[in-house]
């Protein structure tokens, strides 16, 4: 049984946001990732489009959540399903900042909507 100890924990910074992992492939040999998300009043990620479902789930503060052509806002304790293969974004709804506990399969790949394959992100991997 493989067991990720907090110490190795893998924290990812962007200017939208830091991303810790708490399991992926290449800690723990996860067959999928999950991993906690931190936004700040103000941020938003970039509208882009994932290869596989996440599911998402606020545990505090509030994100917003374009995805197609749906919009909604999660609270604490809410969790939202996005299906593979539709441009989302995820934006900060709160004063307060928001984190969220988020799910995904390994190797889940990432692509703008020009097209452009930006791979799997390092809080994936």
């Amino acid at each position: 049984m493989p067991v990720v100890r907090a110490s190795e924990h893998r924290r990812t910074e962007t200017p939208n946001a830091v991303m810790t992992t708490y399991a992926s492939p290449t800690l723990g040999g996860a067959s999928t990732a999950v991993w906690h998300v931190v936004m700040r009043p103000g941020q938003e990620g970039p509208l882009h489009s994932i290869d596989s479902e996440q599911v998402w789930t606020v545990i505090q503060g509030a994100a917003a959540l374009e995805v197609g052509l749906e919009a909604t806002t999660l609270r604490p304790g809410d969790s939202a399903v996005l299906p593979a293969d539709v441009l989302r974004r995820v934006s900060c709804a709160s004063d307060d900042g928001f984190e969220a506990i988020v799910a995904a399969p390994a190797g889940a790949r990432a692509t703008l909507p020009d097209g452009t394959n930006r791979g799997v992100p390092p809080w994936i991997t």
